[in-house]
């Protein structure tokens, strides 16, 4: 086991990971993709989320990119960014926010704490990693946001709100979207499984740089000065 590795995963993580893989069988996914599957699968012990999980073309590797350039990570509870903080404190320090930093004490009317904390927190981070795992009405204002033009588009949108109210109709919209996106169909979601998702790229993106750089610095150390 490689030790960058080692130190991200403990060995009861990495045997869950191996019998989900066998659970699972084929799945028509590769590499990180891949990996987002089964950490999910692992935080939820779902082995029935599979054919709910919907990936957008180049999604992954556009948020490990920002995710590895330091990109910030916004979240719409406090679950979800405890979900993915130490992960990040462990590989690229990115900042984690929850949006209701940015909430008015009272929800708006007609509106929602979450969706107003969200507007303001896109604008104060464009380009972010936005996690949604439990309020469909800041999904909502993400993207009416942004297809107005308000804002800059997110690197990345993890869409998994859980719950039955709204979480369906902002998945379908969110779907018909051109943003970056993992999303997970239906009423399935919440912070946890956010938290996963954002985890895994985190951790594939960590280990990508270790491998480059790795042996770059061993090679220096062979040349002579």
């Amino acid at each position: 086991m490689d030790s960058v590795e080692a130190s991200l995963d403990h060995p009861i993580f990495r045997e869950s990971v191996r019998r989900i893989r066998a659970w699972l069988g084929p799945t028509g996914l590769e590499g990180v993709e891949q990996e987002v599957l089964e950490r999910l699968v692992h935080s939820s012990g779902d082995l029935a989320l599979a054919p709910d999980l919907r990936l957008g073309p180049g999604a992954c590797v556009a948020g490990m990119e920002a995710l590895a350039a330091g990109a910030p990570i916004l979240t719409d509870t406090a679950m979800a960014a405890a979900a993915v903080a130490p992960m990040a404190r462990r590989t690229f320090a990115n900042p984690v926010h929850s949006v209701l930093a940015w909430a008015p004490a009272v929800a708006p009317a007609g509106g929602t704490r979450a969706a107003a904390g969200m507007e303001r927190a896109l604008v104060a981070h464009p380009g972010a990693v936005v996690l949604v795992g439990s309020a469909p009405t800041a999904l909502e204002r993400l993207l009416e946001l942004v297809e107005a033009g308000t804002i800059a588009a997110p690197a990345l949108v993890i869409g998994m709100p859980v719950g039955f109210v709204g979480v369906a109709e902002s998945k379908r919209h969110l779907a018909a979207s051109a943003l970056p996106q993992i999303r997970l169909e239906g009423s399935k979601g919440g912070a946890g499984l956010v938290g996963a998702a954002a985890n895994a790229l985190l951790r594939r993106a960590w280990l990508d740089r270790a491998a480059q750089v790795l042996p770059a610095q061993d090679q220096a150390a062979l040349d002579p000065p």
